[in-house]
This record gives C-alpha cells, structure tokens and sequence, in this order.
C-alpha cells in the first residue's frame, strides 16, 4: 500500500506561481512512476506531468514551458512548480503512484488561479 498526501494548494494571481507537494509513505521501494493530474468543475481528470523512477518527465501540452515535475528520493517526494498560472489552470490537483500494476492517489489539493 501506498499513502500519498498532497499539499501546497491554494489562492493565485494570474501570472503567480505554486510548488505542490506529494509526499509517499507505505510500500514506496517499487515506485517506478509518479504523477500530477488535476480535474476541474464539470471536467474529465486530466494528466499534467509525470516523471518516471528513471527521472523521465512528460507534460500535457498546455502546461509544457510553465510546469516543471521533480522528485526529491530522499524525501519520499514530488514536486510540481507550477509557474505563469493561468485562470484555466484552476482544478483539484491529484498526486499519484504507480507501483507493480497498481495505482494510487492522494486526495487533491486545491489551486484557483483568480484575480
């Protein structure tokens, strides 16, 4: 089992910037990928990054330039700096954990991106 809780949400201003955390505890020795989703109001989740244990990144088109994934292995961490946020950046934002064939998610943090 996996145990992965998020933080680093909150209120912006357009053209801010946010650092979300994702901190995993439990069986984390076969991690091999991690990710950030985020889902807004009335909208289907959608991938935002992932970085592999090999430290691989992806970015969905629409943040590629502006987001940037990292993980901290000592800290059991990853990391989403999030940078020239935009209103339509505003979702939940999900952390999750890929290990042997299993997914798991932390239960979201909040980012509103408004003036």
């Amino acid at each position: 089992q996996v145990h992965l809780v998020e933080s680093g949400g909150g209120l912006v201003q357009p053209g801010g910037s946010l650092r979300l955390s994702c901190a995993a505890s439990g069986s984390i020795f076969s991690i091999y990928a991690m990710g950030w989703y985020r889902q807004a109001p009335g909208k289907q989740r959608e991938l935002v990054a992932l970085i592999t244990s090999g430290g691989s990144t992806n970015y969905a088109d629409s943040v590629k330039g502006r987001f940037i994934i990292s993980r901290d292995n000592t800290k059991n961490t990853v990391y989403l700096q999030m940078n020239t946020l935009k209103p339509e950046d505003t979702a939940v934002y999900y952390c999750n954990a890929m290990r042997s064939g299993d997914v798991y998610w932390g239960q979201g943090t909040q980012v509103t991106v408004s003036s």
